[in-house]
């Protein structure tokens, strides 16, 4: 937010991971540049097309994948894994691999599962993993910039899944909007597919009226139905914050809940796997501290750090994973500086920098740990040596 760039998202009429990536098509983002980084999946048996559309007299883009009949339950380890070892940017792979994890989460809670055992269903098949990728392949060229969204139509009536009948939205849909502010109109049908919910989830910063900005351009993504007296599109409004508005706005990212247990009981052991979990979980930091309790017990205050939305999600992991039998929370605001990555080339393979950016200056770079730590283990070689390479070769490339 530094920057006071700014996405606003209106799903008016619902929202889909295909209408998301035709909206970021509509406002400028390359198709060839899309097909070309998707292509970084080990992915196969699709097509992907765009073709420009009108939605009661709205012009719009639709972005169409065609997979056949391929719909291939994917487990979210599968998906994990896949979307790891690509060769997508660390943002990309982060905020996709996040997007996935929350359905998950939405699926093993409905069916009273571990999201290691959770296998999709509706979002498994190939076009849902191209629709939340895309997305984020497509949000990345956008960056830095704050992601607001109005409220979200879920549409009326029911629908039939591969669980019965439910009345809309469905299940895993409904369990993602928890805590986003939802309505329905006149519509009937499903609006807000659990792929959107999930993209809305995993992005948005804040959601309501949206804010006082300068409009730089306009993207419209097509949903696939003719709804009469409602044009079926995605808007994307992208811009700046006012200047009246860039020094009140503070987007979630910067307004965060922290969370305190003091434990006098508990292993380190437990402490260590629950820090795991917590960071697996979307935990923004995770540390403790030593400290003396009453009766002269040595212990630690446990502190979790995490968006607003997801106070009640890590309240309920401290829960059941530690030994601790009340926590307290507070909102606090943090400021942070934009990131860029940029690949470099060393002797020892390819590298990512991520460079940290003060008011469009660069203030700090350092390379990617995992890609290092990587790199070191097939090379034989120190990893303090990969680092060293890694830095040289960003220094000689700036030159």
């Amino acid at each position: 937010m530094n920057s006071g760039k700014i996405l606003v998202i209106e799903p008016f009429s619902g929202i889909s991971g295909d209408m998301m990536i035709g909206a970021l098509l509509d406002l400028g983002f390359n198709f060839d540049e899309l097909k070309d980084k998707l292509a970084l999946l080990s992915l196969k048996g699709y097509e992907l097309s765009c073709e420009k559309c009108m939605r009661s007299g709205i012009a719009a883009t639709k972005f169409n994948v065609d997979a056949g009949h391929s719909h291939h339950h994917r487990g979210f380890t599968d998906i994990r894994q896949m979307i790891e070892s690509s060769g997508l940017s660390p943002w990309v792979k982060d905020k996709s691999i996040e997007a996935f994890r929350r359905l998950a989460e939405a699926e093993g809670k409905i069916h009273g599962m571990p999201l290691e055992k959770v296998h999709f269903h509706e979002v498994g098949a190939v076009d849902s993993i191209i629709d939340i990728v895309g997305s984020m392949i497509a949000l990345e060229s956008f960056l830095p910039a704050g992601i607001f969204s109005s409220p979200v139509n879920v549409g009326q009536g029911t629908l039939q899944c591969q669980h019965g009948i439910y009345p809309v939205p469905g299940p895993a849909a409904q369990e993602l909007l928890s805590g986003i502010p939802v309505f329905t109109n006149e519509v009937t049908g499903e609006l807000t597919t659990p792929t959107g919910a999930a993209l809305l989830s995993a992005l948005v910063e804040s959601f309501g009226p949206r804010p006082s900005m300068k409009i730089s351009c306009t993207g419209y993504g097509a949903g696939t139905r003719q709804t009469p007296g409602n044009a079926n599109v995605l808007r994307i409004s992208y811009g700046e914050l006012a200047e009246n508005a860039l020094n009140d706005a503070i987007s979630p990212e910067e307004r965060v809940t922290v969370i305190d247990a003091t434990i006098d009981d508990m292993s380190p052991q437990i402490y260590g796997y629950f820090q795991e979990k917590a960071l697996a979980a979307g935990a923004l930091d995770v540390y403790s501290t030593p400290i003396q309790m009453k009766k002269n017990r040595p212990a630690l205050k446990m502190t979790c750090i995490c968006a607003v939305a997801d106070l009640d999600r890590l309240t309920e992991l401290i829960f059941r994973e530690t030994t601790t039998i009340g926590i307290r929370y507070t909102y606090a605001h943090r400021k942070t500086l934009s990131r860029e990555f940029h690949k470099v080339v060393t002797g020892y393979g390819s590298v990512t920098m991520k460079v940290s950016l003060l008011d469009g200056k660069q203030v700090n770079f350092v390379p990617e740990f995992e890609d290092c730590r990587r790199l070191a283990s097939e090379n034989g070689v120190a990893l303090k040596e990969v680092q060293a390479a890694a830095v040289h070769a960003y220094l000689q490339d700036k030159k």
